[in-house]
């Protein structure tokens, strides 16, 4: 038998409970654990998930195991508890594995466990207007990584955040951002310049007002994050206005169960084309993930194509988008607020529908620069910095 544990997963999981004994049945092994908790896994469960150096590259912590390489019968000739409280097994044609009970634990799939993990998952943070906005330092953010730490969460559990303190000089974002990840490039930059222009490709570059929008809906997958970052901003209007798009699925979910589905299962075509470009995507306004929660708003009026939907569905879609956009404009749920010099928003943009009033360019020049980071990457940054 392995007398070191050689775990594939490099994180460390906590000893919430010792092993207290295991029973091998046919088709799995029940753990037993001290706090009475029982835990089945299945003999290919075990086998598949087995971290020794044969079945895992502990260079690169990656499986190099496939699961039909393995007897598809293969039983346990042996189980037992060692001295140091880990799971082993012999199996019968002379493999052994060998599991430490806290990654035991954190992966159990029994009922109680699975509820445990979900209660445990960070959770969206609903918001309306009476919205605490938080507010961070931008020289807090450069330099301490625990301050950077909070910020983040922040924009993963409540979508909004501003940070205050930053330079004025263009580029000035492209340093904050970069705390966190890569840039993501698109048709419009690394960096975009948000100022009205005569030849603007898009209704940002002009003085109009935007409806509230989610960015880049034309894609396969829209930006996770967006940052706003004001350099001027000496215009009369322009005010930013936001409201939380999981608040008002989770209120039209409860208000109007049918338009709620409608807007989840009939998708909408979004396109965007200039002289070099021509980005469609067709896809559902609200997206569920595979527990059925919200993870996605794709929304922008102005880069929407007419409804291609069933004769039968067409109405149900309309009375829905209707509803959606007339939820929107409710002062219940809309923040405003204007963004002044050295300020920047960040928010998710798959999440935080964002506005703006239009502007007078005659009273005073405005000039704001953006960038995008994948949500992935957020959320890749929390988790490093937790460990």
């Amino acid at each position: 038998m392995n007398t070191a544990a050689a775990f594939a997963d490099f994180r460390t999981y906590p000893l919430i409970s010792a092993l207290a004994g295991v029973q091998a049945l046919t088709d799995r092994v029940l753990v037993k654990w001290a706090d009475d908790r029982v835990s089945p896994f299945h003999h290919q469960w075990l086998r598949d998930n087995c971290p020794c150096p044969l079945c895992v590259y502990t260079v690169t912590r990656e499986q190099v195991l496939e699961i039909v390489d393995v007897e598809e019968n293969l039983l346990p000739a042996e189980t037992s508890v060692d001295a140091e409280g880990c799971l082993c097994v012999a199996w019968q044609d002379g493999h052994r594995s060998r599991f430490d009970p806290g990654w035991l634990r954190a992966h159990a799939y029994d009922d109680e466990s699975r509820a445990e993990r979900r209660a445990g998952k960070p959770q969206a943070r609903l918001w309306n207007s009476d919205l605490q906005l938080p507010v961070f330092d931008y020289a807090a953010l450069m330099n301490d990584n625990d301050a950077l730490l909070q910020w983040l969460l922040a924009v993963r559990d409540i979508g909004l955040t501003q940070v205050r303190g930053v330079p004025t000089e263009p580029g000035s974002l492209k340093l904050i951002a970069q705390r966190i990840s890569f840039i993501r490039e698109s048709n419009f930059g690394v960096l975009f310049n948000v100022q009205s222009k005569a030849d603007a490709d898009s209704n940002a570059y002009t003085a109009f007002n935007l409806p509230l929008h989610s960015d880049l809906p034309t894609r396969e997958l829209q930006p996770g994050l967006q940052f706003l970052h004001c350099l001027v901003n000496d215009a009369e209007g322009g005010e930013s206005i936001f409201v939380d798009g999981f608040a008002i699925a989770d209120a039209l979910r409860q208000e109007d169960p049918e338009a709620f589905q409608a807007l989840c299962e009939i998708p909408v075509e979004f396109r965007n084309k200039d002289r070099h470009s021509d980005y469609r995507r067709l896809a559902p306004i609200i997206a569920l993930d595979a527990s059925g929660q919200v993870s996605e708003i794709r929304m922008a009026n102005f880069l929407r194509g007419p409804f291609d939907a069933a004769v039968e569905q067409m109405p149900k879609l309309y009375r829905a988008y209707r509803r959606f956009i007339a939820m929107t404009r409710e002062p219940r749920f809309r923040l405003m607020q204007r963004l002044n010099p050295g300020e920047l928003w960040c928010f998710d943009n798959r999440r935080t529908l964002h506005a703006r009033n239009a502007f007078d360019p005659a009273t005073g020049a405005r000039h704001f620069q953006g960038c995008y980071v994948d949500r992935d990457e957020l959320l890749s940054r929390i988790l490093v910095l937790q460990r």
